[in-house]
């Protein structure tokens, strides 16, 4: 059974004892709901009739009737809004937003310490094959190939000391997504939209975007695991253009939208007295929010999804490909109170470059950067940036060695690079950000960080914190005890904060 809590306010032995008009429940069944007051409170705001419940009572929880209606955080945020950028498959932060010149120096040599253990054998230095160069007036080093992303590099923070645990794609996923390597979490989107809700009603709060298929671990990525499903993400394919089949059948062309509206308030009677037969259930409880919100997005998604609105500037601006026209919709969305939307490079691990490291960094570089440079000044121009937190990085990093060939694991090319958890980057930028600054380092060779580190952790405290939460209080109650995104981990990094 489980139970929510957003703060400490709602403590365990806080009990409810709402009556359901009508619905009398047996002694087994009152005694098993003790101590869920607010459990019974929503389960009463969908089947009680009108001023069944005291109005002041239903006031302080708002969103159980609606689990997405919006909701106040702890304390004032910074952000309102998130655009996960997921470069899945690790990109290498030593060809990307961390230089080593060092690496240059040792170039096909052995480096003066022994390498770190990775997924697979790695052996001399291998030197950047990019230029890099300073940007702005915080003068940050940034690689040729995410050239346009520099040009606002002065709205950024890059975290340059990020680790994490282990060198594999599927727990480091999840640790990135879920903050929990090994069993299933709700991810990092389903907290937030569990936590603020969604200012738009007619989409879904929680969007996560990967051109044709899905990325390792699928949608676990996005799940809402124990929360209510209605917190789950929902998954569009950005590989379509066409409206019709980016949001699958998001128009009905057999029934009129006022024929569509009598047929839903039927089944959803129906679900509402199938649910007053039970204790409050959170499957049944998300499809009677997933069926209302498929009939509300008829309204919207079209129009929220098609980019062909946009002015001939701004498209240009984003330039073509599937990369930018994800991006111009994050922006889209996020413009019409959409909560989190996650966009992901590709299906499968697109960054994950063993062989061919600057061929295949330089494609992909070239698939997103200017969309991405793009999305940040257009946020800033619509006065967005402020309230909108862009994320940007992988899983983990690679290595500043190259990875020796091995039968079964790579091509054989000696030109590629290794996972590497002890040491990466990424950045932020908007939503109350510090931008312009590096924080932390990894050692000379990029091979673990070694100054202010910043585990994922503590990363996502960090990020929760922007979003008005004390990680800490932001809790749900499941198999007799609290959960959290930062599990009993993670601090957050005053230094990126703004």
């Amino acid at each position: 059974m489980a139970r929510s809590r957003r703060n400490d306010d709602s403590a365990a032995g806080d009990s409810g004892p709402f009556a359901l008009a009508g619905c009398p429940i047996s002694r087994r069944e009152m005694l098993r709901r003790s101590g869920l007051g607010f459990g019974m409170l929503g389960l009463a705001g969908l089947v009680a009739p009108a001023g069944a419940i005291d109005a002041a009572a239903t006031a302080a929880v708002p969103s159980y009737a609606n689990p997405m209606a919006p909701k106040a955080p702890h304390f004032a945020a910074r952000a309102k809004h998130v655009i996960h950028i997921f470069a899945n498959g690790g990109p290498s932060h030593v060809d990307t937003f961390d230089p080593k010149p060092a690496l240059a120096k040792y170039a096909g040599q052995n480096l003066p310490m022994e390498n770190l253990r990775t997924e697979r054998k790695t052996g001399a230095a291998f030197p950047s094959p990019f230029e890099f160069q300073r940007y702005g007036a915080s003068g940050i080093e940034v690689s040729e190939i995410f050239s346009h992303v520099a040009e606002s590099i002065d709205e950024i923070a890059v975290i340059r000391s990020m680790h994490a645990d282990v060198p594999n794609h599927e727990p480091s996923l999840m640790l990135m997504n879920c903050g929990e390597s090994r069993l299933p979490r709700p991810s990092f989107g389903s907290w937030t939209t569990y936590g603020l809700g969604t200012e738009n009603q007619n989409l879904p709060g929680f969007i996560a975007m990967c051109p044709g298929g899905y990325p390792i671990k699928d949608a676990e990525n996005w799940q809402s695991a124990f929360l209510p499903g209605a917190y789950q993400g929902t998954y569009i394919n950005t590989q379509h253009a066409e409206i019709e089949k980016l949001v699958e059948n998001v128009h009905n062309r057999a029934l009129a939208r006022d024929d569509q509206r009598r047929q839903l308030d039927l089944v959803q009677e129906l679900n509402r007295r199938h649910l007053a037969e039970r204790a409050a259930d959170p499957a049944l409880e998300a499809r009677i929010h997933s069926l209302e919100l498929a009939y509300r997005m008829q309204m919207e998604a079209g129009d929220a999804f098609d980019t062909s609105r946009e002015p001939r500037h701004i498209l240009d601006m984003y330039g073509e490909g599937v990369q930018a026209r994800q991006l111009l919709i994050a922006r889209r969305l996020i413009e019409r109170g959409v909560r989190f939307v996650q966009l992901w490079h590709g299906a499968g691990q697109p960054w994950d470059n063993h062989d061919d490291i600057e061929v295949n960094h330089r494609r992909l570089a070239g698939q997103c950067d200017r969309g991405i440079g793009a999305l940040l000044k257009d946020l800033k121009q619509r006065g967005l940036l402020g309230e909108t937190l862009v994320v940007w990085g992988g899983e983990f990093g690679r290595t500043p060695t190259v990875e020796l060939p091995q039968k079964g694991a790579n091509d054989g090319k000696v030109n590629g690079r290794d996972h590497n958890h002890y040491g990466f980057s990424m950045w932020l930028a908007g939503g109350g950000v510090k931008g312009g600054q590096i924080y932390g380092a990894t050692d000379e060779f990029g091979f673990q960080a070694v100054e202010n580190k910043v585990h994922v952790h503590d990363l996502h405290a960090t990020l929760l914190h922007l979003l008005g939460f004390d990680h800490k209080r932001l809790t749900y109650r499941y198999a007799g005890r609290d959960f959290r995104l930062t599990d009993v981990h993670g601090e957050v990094v005053r230094e990126l904060i703004a």
